[in-house]
């Protein structure tokens, strides 16, 4: 199933991947999956990926998101003959082909990753998102604060406030809301269970 979301340029978006995987082909699609992510990870405008192992209907789930720069930096990598070449591979070993979609980056922090799953309440992503942000402003303007103290334009209340809040949504973005949501997944998934 592919589908594509209209994002600039300059917007960080994501290829979402699920692969599940026949009985008795899983160590062979690790070995092919570690393959498929370093040579994803040398293309140019990829950010990063996350994998994600799970189970659905008694077979391994594979759900990889990588990060891209642009939309134009993964459709490129979408369409190479290189990645077509190593998709038709691994054909053999899926259970289902090969699920892509393509989104913004932040869609993907609260989306269920069984097939067919719902995302968790709102007062749970917030909970998550809270525990992300606090204490990032708690503790970021006294990182920030000696090398603002260093220029009169550096401790500028707009400057500063920009730099923190820079750094918090940098942080945030590529690094410690993807960690929060796997981290806290068991409790996310629960909750929707219950509200099923």
């Amino acid at each position: 199933m592919d589908s594509t979301t209209n994002t600039g340029p300059d917007e960080v978006v994501t290829l979402v991947v699920k692969h599940r995987v026949k009985p008795g082909f899983e160590v062979e699609y690790e070995a092919w999956l570690r393959r498929i992510v370093r040579i994803a990870g040398e293309r140019p405008g990829h950010l990063g990926v996350d994998v994600v192992r799970s189970q659905q209907n008694g077979m391994a789930l594979f759900t990889c998101v990588l990060r891209y720069s642009s939309t134009s930096a993964l459709e490129l990598w979408l369409g190479s003959p290189q990645r077509q070449a190593l998709i038709d591979e691994a054909a053999p070993m899926l259970a289902d082909g090969d699920q892509t979609e393509i989104g913004a980056a932040n869609e993907f922090w609260f989306t269920p990753q069984a097939e067919g799953g719902a995302k968790p309440p709102r007062w749970k992503q917030a909970v998550v998102s809270l525990f992300v942000i606090l204490p990032q402003t708690l503790l970021l303007p006294f990182i920030w604060g000696p090398i603002l103290r260093l220029h009169p334009f550096l401790s500028n209340y707009v400057v500063s406030t920009f730099l923190v809040t820079l750094t918090i949504v940098l942080l945030v973005v590529y690094l410690l809301m993807p960690a929060a949501t796997r981290l806290f997944a068991p409790w996310l998934e629960a909750s929707v269970k219950e509200t099923l």
